[in-house]
């Protein structure tokens, strides 16, 4: 799985680092940090990140399914 977050439409709302907190964070200047190939028995985890952002910034590329 290969994850993307859309720098440009990412409004920083937090809700992937609720979701996913081991692949999601915030650093000290409030930018997003991300792991774009995180394991995959995080799967389910990003997967609820994908669809609880409000701007849909976060994509995948072969999710777990």
């Amino acid at each position: 799985m290969r994850v993307h977050v859309d720098t440009a439409r990412c409004e920083s709302h937090g809700q992937c680092v609720f979701a996913a907190p081991d692949v999601f964070e915030f650093d000290d200047d409030e930018e997003l940090l991300y792991q774009p190939s995180p394991d995959p028995e995080r799967g389910p985890a990003v997967e609820r990140a994908v669809v609880s952002c409000p701007v849909r910034a976060i994509t995948l590329d072969g999710a777990s399914g």
